[in-house]
């Protein structure tokens, strides 16, 4: 009997591990001091200043601290609090219109180096990213502090109006006006503080043993297109509250490559995977598979100095300007972005019928993209997605193209349309996105060349102008629409698409009417980019009533949408896997995530 006992319980036993092998689907043993990721290829700038990427944002938000950070709390929720700073103070106004802004920092701040950090690295750091001389792309972002605008406008003696008082530990900045996303922009990595003595070596963040931060982790190596090796930083103020020791952020572009990292138990996050997997990974890891909300849009873009006409035309050249604005509009409303959702997406995306996306809010707590271009039939957006609408949209788009290319009747083709080349950066869902729109655009005759460039190189082509049509995608730096909107101004170095810039510069082909705001004195026919957009980013930033702020950035918007250059595909979500055994991790609706806090179970 006892035999016999024996055997069944060595027979449960047996099957049991079995289970476990096969449910536990080959994982391995994790070390608890180490946490594996990887979210994207090689960086394009680790300084904080000049980054202007999710997975830069990342790795910064691991190195640096600000004044403020984000944080998740217990109901799920996000929150701005102070970081550096003591508390996150409210502003004094003052009699000319500003508002002044005083903080205390904390004792004991230092840098990685172990040296001090002081105030007054923090008004170097905000100088140096506001600069000319650096052009940051996110310099604008600093153009609501007095004294911007003179740094811009060739005064080199001029600065921020920030006060330092290194004794006292106080830093006071003094703004044109009192912004609703003020201690949002605290928190973003282009107000972090850099080290005077660090950054005047030119090429300070691109190798471990020159980087000097002040954040949770030091920089403890990186082998370029491999691997960045962080390790706890002794030195970090908060570093009782750093749980995770080590974070080794590998560098890949392959979404194959990251699941069969991830599949074998080598890395614990990834933050893509090949799109054709998405159905099965949703049903196979669904405790690992993650959708999340984020502010974000996928879109396409159109170099506004590339002439799309056929060559002989007889066009002026505000006729030109008039007409290729026609043409992008006409070519983009040929999409279908139910389908790009629905059959490439495949993760929840919501097609795109706005540029600022779902997830922002207007002055009423509505959803701003729902009133976008509204109209008194209720319908909302600048592209419509139901069946009856992408047929009129597809008619008429073929009706304006005919306006300036020869149409074959017989085939249904145009037959003298340029070759178009559209430039992405490498990915699956790029890819198919392209393909995609090569094919919408053959069935009318058009020819459309696909360029793929891995992501550094990409980037530096696309900001160079060096492309007709380019991938992009953009995910809010703070919780408010005109994260989206200042972007297209002439001076911003986000503007990829040339709005305003070279020969465009020159195009006065815009209006800007306000008077149904009240501001009679803004009713300007026939004006160039800078004339109409800048002006209307500089009334929206200088606004203090929030629905006229509000009412004034549809009107941006709608301006934008106008130049036909920007195309919107959908809104995204934020993709990624995570090992079921890791604890503590979080991700912004902003696109950043957040390591310092994981444990293994």
């Amino acid at each position: 009997m006892k035999r016999i006992i024996s055997l069944i319980l060595l027979t449960l036993l047996c099957i049991n591990l079995i289970f476990s092998l096969f449910s536990c689907r080959g994982r391995g043993k994790l070390d608890p001091d180490t946490l594996s990721v990887c979210l994207s290829s090689e960086p394009e700038s680790l300084d904080p200043a000049k980054n202007s990427t999710a997975d830069g944002s990342t790795l910064i938000s691991h190195l640096f601290s600000g004044l403020a950070k984000w944080t998740k709390k217990e109901d799920g929720s996000f929150a701005v609090v102070a970081d550096m700073a003591e508390a996150l103070p409210e502003p004094k106004r003052n009699d000319d219109g500003t508002v002044t802004y005083t903080y205390t920092l904390r004792e004991g701040l230092r840098w990685s180096d172990g040296g001090e950090l002081r105030v007054s690295d923090i008004a170097f750091s905000w100088n140096r990213a506001a600069s000319p001389s650096l052009a940051a792309d996110y310099s604008y972002m600093f153009e609501s502090i007095v004294g911007y605008d003179e740094m811009w406008s060739g005064n080199s003696g001029a600065s921020l109006a920030i006060t330092a008082d290194d004794a006292a530990r106080t830093l006071s900045v003094t703004l044109v006006n009192d912004l609703p996303y003020w201690n949002e922009l605290l928190a973003f990595p282009t107000f972090f503080p850099v080290k005077e003595e660090a950054v005047k070596n030119e090429s300070w963040a691109t190798d471990a043993a020159t980087y000097i931060g002040n954040g949770p982790y030091v920089m403890e190596s990186w082998a370029h297109d491999s691997v960045i090796k962080l390790t706890k930083n002794e030195n970090y103020i908060d570093k009782d509250t750093v749980k995770m020791k080590n974070i080794h952020f590998y560098l890949s572009d392959d979404a194959n490559n990251m699941l069969a990292n991830f599949e074998n138990r080598t890395w614990q996050l990834i933050d893509n995977v090949p799109n054709n997997e998405i159905p099965a990974l949703r049903e196979d890891y669904k405790d690992e598979f993650y959708i999340e909300p984020q502010l974000g849009t996928y879109y396409t873009i159109w170099n506004v100095n590339r002439d799309l006409l056929p060559k002989g035309n007889t066009l002026s050249a505000t006729e030109r300007a008039l007409a290729n604005t026609e043409i992008r509009s006409a070519l983009s409303a040929l999409l279908d972005r139910n389908y790009i959702c629905e059959q490439i997406g495949k993760a929840g995306q919501l097609p795109a019928t706005s540029f600022v996306p779902s997830g922002l809010t207007d002055y009423d707590g509505s959803q701003f993209y729902q009133n976008a271009n509204r109209t008194d039939e209720g319908s909302w957006g600048y592209y419509g997605i139901d069946r009856e609408a992408l047929e009129a949209a597809y008619e008429n788009a073929v009706s304006v193209l005919k306006k300036y290319y020869k149409f074959d009747t017989g085939s249904g083709k145009f037959t003298n349309v340029g070759t178009l080349t559209y430039l992405y950066n490498t990915s699956d869902t790029h890819k198919a996105v392209g393909e995609y729109i090569q094919s919408k655009f053959a069935s009318l005759g058009i020819t459309l060349r696909l360029s793929n460039q891995e992501w550094a190189t990409f980037l530096e082509s696309r900001k160079r102008g060096d492309y007709t049509i380019a991938r992009n995608g953009w995910v809010a730096d703070y919780n408010d629409p005109i994260a989206f909107l200042d972007m297209w101004t002439s001076y911003s170095e986000n503007n990829d698409v040339g709005l305003g810039q070279g020969e465009h510069a020159k195009a006065a082909i815009y209006a800007l009417d306000l008077t149904d705001l009240g501001l009679s004195e803004y009713n300007r026919q026939g004006k160039t980019w800078s004339e109409t957009y800048d002006v209307l980013i500089e009334l929206i930033k200088g606004e203090a009533d929030s629905k006229t702020r509000y009412a004034l950035m549809h009107k941006a918007e709608d301006l934008l949408m106008s130049t036909g250059c920007i195309t919107p595909l959908y809104y995204y979500t934020d993709i990624y896997m995570l090992d079921s055994r890791i604890d503590g991790f979080f991700s912004n609706p902003l696109g950043v995530k957040y390591f310092m806090y994981c444990t293994v179970k």
